[in-house]
């Protein structure tokens, strides 16, 4: 059954999406990361034990993503909120055992009601484990189905390096304090990247996958009204779309309510991110002060702005340097075989 979720009409589209790999990637070099075993994550990893793997991954992202066009981002942040709490190992997937061994990273307040795309890797994985038992780790999977997604809506390619294994355990004080919140200044969103060996261009870069995607009305309703709810609007939000946004957004209640982070093409990884920045329609705080509060971070927004393949390019070498935090490999961790419990 596993095998029939992916091998019809998706592999056509997994193998458009390689095709353009196979193009793209030869353009970004692979920096070797070292994890928990001492063995440098590569490419490679799985051509002899599952080559079949990254069209497994390709095709079930593809059916996903035609399914519903939110998906690819939510995969894409998925992935970055494994990667910033102990390190790129599938914690993030984890539900609670009951052992009491370890709380949820489902449950913080970075991934409560809005992290999203948990099926579609349990899909993955089960057609994984189908085409080659116990081999391949759930957080491959999630960093193979993150570029996927980029790929999928139009933007660049990546050589993925591949040899992580999955953790025992998850981090719900981690995910709390360690993902970049909505409200934190600039300072601190520098800091929490550079505590993961991020330097600035990675955050300006990296913070340019809000191209697509959307956040939810409690993320940014103190822009709105305020952060007393004195009903001041941000002085560095566009006043129109301030107006714009209230009407769905309200000083109280709609906390869930939706909204674009990039309306001008929500659903296209493109470079407009960075335009709405510089005409203060930045849907978060966190976008807006990437221009407000920091020289360096204000030039290369002015640069990404101007250069979308240069703005591509920097995206995927960042994405394969956040792939590299602190990876299990070798005899560390385990391969999952269900992504959300652990073996024993």
């Amino acid at each position: 059954m596993a095998r029939r979720q992916w091998s019809n009409g998706g592999v056509a589209v997994a193998a458009a999406v390689l095709a353009v790999l196979s193009v793209l990637c030869s353009a970004h070099p692979v920096p070797g990361g070292h994890g928990g075993g001492g063995f440098p994550l590569q490419p490679h990893f799985y051509d002899h034990s599952c080559p079949q793997m990254q069209a497994i991954v390709g095709a079930i992202v593809a059916k996903a993503h035609a399914e519903d066009p939110r998906m690819a981002a939510s995969l894409l942040r998925m992935h970055f909120h494994d990667c910033f709490v102990q390190g790129c190992d599938a914690s993030v997937l984890l539900d609670a055992d009951g052992s009491g061994r370890f709380v949820t990273e489902k449950r913080s307040n970075p991934n409560k009601d809005s992290l999203r795309g948990y099926e579609v890797i349990d899909e993955i994985k089960a057609a994984v484990e189908h085409a080659c038992p116990h081999v391949v780790s759930c957080a491959d999977i999630v960093a193979v189905a993150a570029r996927d997604s980029v790929v999928l809506t139009g933007g660049p390619g990546w050589e993925v390096p591949l040899g992580r294994r999955d953790s025992l355990t998850a981090s719900l004080s981690g995910s709390n304090n360690l993902i970049p919140a909505p409200n934190d200044s600039l300072p601190t969103i520098i800091g929490k990247f550079a505590n993961q060996g991020l330097d600035v261009v990675d955050l300006v870069a990296l913070s340019g996958g809000h191209t697509i995607g959307d956040s939810r009305c409690v993320s940014f309703r103190q822009r709105l009204y305020g952060q007393n709810n004195n009903g001041q609007v941000d002085r560095t939000l566009n006043p129109a779309y301030a107006a714009e946004l209230r009407g769905r957004c309200p000083r109280s209640g709609g906390d869930q309510n939706l909204f674009a982070l990039d309306p001008a093409s929500q659903f296209r990884f493109d470079n407009q991110y960075y335009h709405n920045i510089l005409a203060m329609n930045g849907l978060l705080s966190s976008d807006e002060i990437l221009l407000t509060q920091g020289r360096e971070t204000m030039e290369l927004v002015h640069r990404f702005a101007a250069n979308q393949g240069l703005f591509f390019e920097q995206f995927a070498k960042s994405m394969v340097k956040m792939g590299n935090i602190s990876p299990l490999t070798g005899h560390a961790g385990e391969i999952r075989m269900n992504c959300r419990r652990v073996n024993h």
